[in-house]
């Protein structure tokens, strides 16, 4: 069986390359870093670190690797005969990707069976938005590759922080992790992949991990900031940190609990999984690289303002995620290109013209007069 892999970066090798290996594939990894591709040609095994509670060594094999700017070629070969077509490359980047997959599908033999295509990315909906620009790239030939592809959504949790810099192309993540897929593309054929959970809707399932996880650790890493931490665990092991993130991952779960009818109990369990996971420090992450593009983070359907103006939109009060938006507003680091941008924006537009164009939030929206006072209180200061 064979897997090909867009991103060879730490969650592609550490995550999901890591889970393919161990299902069986023979992964090829395709990205665009001439110097990672190269390593992982001349190298026949690479370590994935799981530090943690249950963490192990495990030592991945069985790979190759392709540089997908210089050699399309090959990589279109390996694509039509891939049993599974996966990415870790960021949302903003699947567009750049489906080219290569539409023509990989359409020098797919009609003989074999339809490879499964998983975008694993933070995003709702990734696997949709990847099959929408295989379809543009693909035109005329839509209706014959279409066939010969699975397209699923996924939804998937692992933190992968920054590497020391002499990790080479070993990789050290959390032992914990969550690959979920959705089932109904499949018809009763899932490929076989024991590491991953199939399920009938997976939309709980994104917005639970979203809203928790993401939220959370977005959280942990504003108001870490604020109080002059550099890393997550430090922050995350701050009382009062510690207090806001639980009130927000509080407020995140009841609506999740209401609108999905997940189990209150499993929630709890969940949430409080999720926070012991940021207190982890063999995790060597920083508030500075979780925090970064805030003005993404606090986009319309993002870990903050989703759930917030879900919240509000059923008469709630949604205090502590508000409270939250006011720190990430208060997120400037000079290295983060998104960090600076919502500087100049702040300092700019009015508080109402920021809220409008930042969160996407109308003005007669129940959210929207909030968080312009959260953005008015912070150009004040």
């Amino acid at each position: 069986m064979k897997a090909v892999h867009f991103g060879a970066g730490n969650i592609g090798r550490g995550f999901i390359g890591l889970l393919l290996h161990d299902a069986g594939y023979d992964v090829v990894f395709s990205d665009v870093n001439p110097e990672l591709i190269d390593a992982l040609a001349h190298a026949d095994s690479y370590t994935v670190h799981e530090v943690g509670d249950g963490g192990a060594e495990r030592v991945v094999t069985g790979f190759s690797a392709v540089n997908s700017a210089e050699d399309e070629e090959r990589l279109v070969a390996e694509l039509a005969t891939a049993d599974i077509i996966t990415t870790a490359v960021g949302p903003n980047v699947l567009r750049f990707i489906a080219p290569a997959i539409a023509k990989g599908l359409a020098a797919r033999s009609d003989d074999l069976a339809p490879a499964a295509v998983m975008a694993c990315e933070n995003a709702i909906g990734a696997t949709d938005t990847l099959r929408a620009h295989v379809h543009e790239n693909a035109g005329a030939e839509w209706g014959e590759i279409a066939q010969r592809a699975v397209f699923a959504n996924t939804a998937v949790d692992r933190i992968v922080p920054t590497q020391s810099a002499d990790a080479g192309i070993d990789v050290t993540v959390e032992a914990f992790y969550e690959w979920v897929i959705e089932r109904a593309p499949f018809t009763g054929a899932e490929p076989p992949l024991p590491g991953a959970h199939f399920v009938d809707e997976l939309a709980p399932y994104i917005e639970r991990k979203l809203f928790t996880v993401n939220t959370g650790h977005a959280t942990t890493a504003y108001f870490g900031f604020l109080a002059g931490h550099e890393k997550i665990a430090d922050a995350a092991a701050d009382p009062l940190v510690q207090e806001k993130v639980r009130r927000a991952l509080e407020e995140t779960s009841d609506y999740l609990v209401t609108v999905h009818g997940l189990d209150v109990h499993e929630q709890t369990v969940y949430r409080e999984k999720i926070l012991s996971r940021f207190t982890n420090d063999h995790l060597p992450d920083t508030v500075q690289r979780v925090g970064r593009e805030p003005l993404r983070k606090l986009s319309r359907h993002e870990r903050f303002i989703g759930p917030a103006a879900a919240i509000a939109e059923r008469g709630n009060a949604p205090d502590a995620l508000v409270d939250a938006i006011g720190a990430a507003l208060q997120f400037h680091v000079p290295d983060d290109a998104q960090s600076q941008e919502m500087a100049e924006l702040l300092e700019t537009l009015e508080p109402a013209e920021f809220t409008a164009q930042v969160t996407g939030l109308e003005p007669g929206h129940p959210l929207f007069e909030r968080i312009r006072a959260e953005v008015a209180a912070v150009t004040r200061t």
